[in-house]
């Protein structure tokens, strides 16, 4: 059990929380959920110590064990994969090293042996002698294979970093599990590995995160950050979202039908007040309107923003032919003749853990780089816009947001572009920021915007939903769905994929798998999961 007991945290004047009272037992699993900045990152590393707040304490049960998942990828570069993981639990690893290093001596003493004994006895009460394929165990489901078990950290990839990290935080049965974003760079193989070991994990665990689907699957519980409160809600993603609604619903229900009685009072006050034989009515109605309150309806903190692609003329039957292309990249071969026809009506989901084929695909399909063998054609009906997973030489310069995309706007005024930005939640100056210095989420927001005033028929996104917040990410979702083209994309997020492909293509170091299908019917079906064991 880990309690938050009047906690309040400020910076300055502001206060991010004010008086938090919240308990989180064993067994369940919390989400927690609020729009950008409402603290939910913060409020974890309350929890775990990192952070003290101004006021009010954490309580634990004494003896459990916190476990954390780090976000310095960079933080055990000097370390074995391995050792890393198993060093999620401090304790054993220390015995580990300590026992070594005793066993080690030349000089082995009485006492050095009363002190080993007394190790091994710890050792094996921690199941010390599983440690190591306990965390082989770990890495192999997140797909780190066994001969980077005992590489240096530093030589691995950033995503593999990812997934090491992940493993330490989940290795040796932790009391109490807090995870910061945990599917962040996971390919959905990972994702979905994941969501099992939560649901079946049998202690407490409170998760940040902006993936729906995966709140959904693992979350018993929802916590709602808003305006510096905290409210908990027993149930999933969606339960906390149909409730909240109806929350809404029976408040502003409840509000119309006490306006109603209000004016109704009003009314026969004003009608009779000066009249002695109704005189003591009257009365008796200004104290029943005095007791009458309304239920104080706040807007949410929560913001969307408008995202809506229209594109400037209709699409044609012939969009595109994709014909034998391959590519290598630094000695890999990452397209090995791929072929397929993109239909007028297609929402294609590139899928599946080999990220980089998609991106070399997409990127040889925006134009901004040209295959080794093969070609592509698209129809002279299309109109592409591309939105790239790495934008960072896109906002390399120092313009600002207005004059970077003024060269796409249909109407070059800055006022035009202005009012767009604020439909994009760029509101008041915030146009005149450098491109160079936004936030990942910023930078996402101007690259939507962008897209959506080029008024492109074919959309190639690569991961357009990283770093954006819940709202954004549902924001872009819908327009997506309602989008008239065709759109090639890649997400890791499930909701995502499922609810805008109407077809998947999953790109292996071995072949290529096409099918017209929803994304849970693909992962469900026992024919596409055979031929994606034999392109393994």
């Amino acid at each position: 059990m880990i309690q938050a007991s009047n906690i309040t945290l400020r910076f300055g004047k502001k206060a991010l929380f004010e008086e938090v009272n919240i308990k989180f037992t064993e067994g369940n699993c919390y989400g927690i959920i609020g729009a950008n900045g409402a603290g939910k990152s913060t409020f974890l590393k309350i929890l775990s110590g990192e952070l003290e707040p101004t006021q009010g304490e954490i309580i634990t049960t004494p003896g459990e064990r916190l476990s954390v998942l780090e976000q310095d990828h960079f933080k055990y570069d000097d370390c074995v994969v391995l050792d890393t993981v198993i060093m999620g639990n401090q304790r054993l690893y220390d015995i580990m090293k300590e026992k070594d290093a005793i066993y080690a001596k030349e000089d082995f003493t009485e006492e050095d042996g009363i002190r080993a004994s007394e190790l091994e006895a710890d050792f094996a009460t921690m199941n010390g002698w599983e440690a190591e394929s306990d965390a082989a165990t770990l890495l192999n489901g997140l797909n780190i294979d066994t001969e980077l078990h005992y590489k240096q950290m530093s030589e691995l990839s950033g995503s593999e970093k990812v997934k090491v990290l992940l493993a330490r935080a989940l290795f040796g049965n932790p009391d109490i599990l807090l995870l910061d974003e945990p599917t962040n760079h996971l390919d959905l193989d990972a994702i979905r590995w994941l969501e099992e070991f939560l649901i079946n994990f049998e202690n407490t665990i409170i998760v940040v995160s902006h993936d729906r689907y995966f709140l959904n699957k693992v979350c018993t519980h929802t916590v709602d950050i808003d305006y510096a409160k905290m409210q908990l809600y027993a149930g999933n993603y969606d339960f906390w979202y149909e409730s909240s609604q109806l929350m809404i619903k029976q408040m502003k229900e409840a509000n119309k039908k006490k306006e109603e009685k209000i004016k109704e009072l009003q009314e026969f006050i004003q009608r009779f007040s000066a009249n002695a034989s109704k005189s003591k009515q009257a009365t008796s109605r200004k104290r029943a309107l005095e007791k009458i309150e309304l239920d104080t309806l706040r807007p949410s903190s929560r913001k969307y923003p408008y995202v809506d692609f229209k594109p400037d003329r209709e699409i044609g039957n012939e969009v595109l032919t994709v014909t034998n292309l391959s590519k290598t990249i630094d000695g890999e071969k990452v397209l090995d003749n791929v072929s397929f026809t993109v239909g007028h009506d297609d929402k294609i989901a590139f899928v599946g853990s080999y990220g980089i084929a998609a991106t070399t695909l997409f990127q040889i399909l925006a134009g901004e780089m040209e295959p080794d063998e093969g070609d592509y054609k698209w129809g002279i009906t299309t109109s592409q816009a591309y939105f790239p997973k790495d934008n960072t030489k896109d906002f390399a310069g120092t313009d600002t947001i207005v004059d970077w995309l003024m060269p796409y706007s249909p109407e070059k005024d800055a006022t035009y572009v202005r009012g767009f930005l604020g439909r994009m939640l760029f509101s008041g100056d915030d146009g005149l920021k450098k491109v160079n210095v936004l936030s990942g989420g910023e930078k996402v927001r101007v690259m939507l915007s962008k897209m959506m005033m080029l008024g492109a028929n074919a959309l190639i996104m690569d991961e357009p939903t990283n770093h954006l917040d819940m709202e954004s990410i549902t924001s872009v979702n819908n327009g997506l769905i309602k989008f008239p083209g065709i759109v090639l994309f890649t997400s890791q997020d499930h909701q995502f994929i499922q609810t805008i492909a109407n077809r998947i293509i999953e790109l292996t170091p071995n072949g290529m798998i096409d099918k017209v299908t929803t994304y849970d019917e693909y992962l469900d079906s026992d024919e596409m999961a055979r031929k994606r064991q034999a392109l393994s």
